[in-house]
């Protein structure tokens, strides 16, 4: 945590260290990346796992509700054409290299002692990590909410970053790729106030790191168009309505900033009107 020894701080370099190694010893032969200095080491490490993530959980879950189970969760008019998830991948793809510019950026925060992370859950106790999470989450919950509302209500912020992601906009538009499909720059902003609480509280660097490369799948399962209905959660249902409305449904993974600011709108509601 913020002024913590060169001893302690190490705790994390050896955790980054190990991660390269996994993922970059695992993939590649050592005299590709082992010259690298460490900070380009993470930052590779992140772009291989952020691409990998991204591409099989994609197909994955294209594969499994577009052709096992075709029809069964999505009407035949609205599975999104091959083309459509090419165009998505290749603009995620674009943005990879950039999004994964601030798990790298935060790595080496974290490693200067500059933040209010901790190494091991046994420092505080699971109740205490356990708070410490909550909080974390619903601080997320809410910045994320106003960046990405603010990214719709301030009309320079939407033409040249946010209308990148709303060309998707029909049912048989949006798909699993469309998750990262953003502008760079967008991308980023959206994922920042995960960032900002590691400045605000205590918090577990490994925890963090995995939240962070969650949201490639969680993006992924809310642009499914499938409406799973586990009340609070912000599901596909409640994302693609704010897909096709552009003033609803700001929310990430729960309903409750959309409830308290007036910006809710339920897809059940909607289908009992229809």
């Amino acid at each position: 945590m913020g002024g913590a020894s060169a001893e302690y701080l190490g705790l994390f370099e050896a955790e980054t260290d190990l991660y390269n190694r996994i993922v970059l010893g695992t993939l590649l032969p050592g005299y590709v990346w082992e010259p690298l200095p460490r900070v380009l080491q993470s930052w590779l490490r992140n772009y291989i796992g952020g691409t990998l993530l991204y591409l099989v959980s994609g197909f994955l879950w294209c594969f499994y509700i577009y052709y096992l189970k075709r029809n069964a969760y999505i009407p035949k008019d609205s599975i999104p054409s091959k083309q459509a998830m090419s165009l998505q991948i290749m603009v995620a793809m674009k943005a990879m290299p950039w999004y994964c510019g601030l798990p790298t950026v935060t790595e080496v925060m974290v490693e200067r002692g500059w933040t209010k992370c901790f190494s091991s859950i046994h420092e505080v106790g699971w109740p205490s990590y356990l708070f410490y999470l909550t909080i974390y989450m619903v601080l997320v919950e809410f910045g994320i909410y106003w960046m990405h509302r603010e990214l719709h209500d301030i009309k320079p912020l939407y033409k040249y970053l946010h209308a990148t992601h709303h060309i998707y906009n029909k049912q048989n538009t949006l798909s699993p790729f469309a998750g990262l499909a953003f502008h760079p720059l967008d991308g980023i902003l959206q994922a920042v106030p995960h960032v900002i609480c590691l400045f605000i509280l205590p918090t577990h660097f490994m925890t963090h790191l995995l939240l962070l490369f969650c949201e490639a799948v969680w993006t992924a399962n809310i642009h499914d168009c499938i409406h799973g209905k586990i009340w609070p959660v912000m599901g596909a249902g409640y994302h693609t309505i704010h897909h096709t409305t552009y003033k609803h449904n700001y929310g990430h993974y729960t309903i409750w900033m959309d409830w308290m600011f007036g910006t809710l709108r339920d897809p059940e509601a909607d289908l009992k009107k229809a």
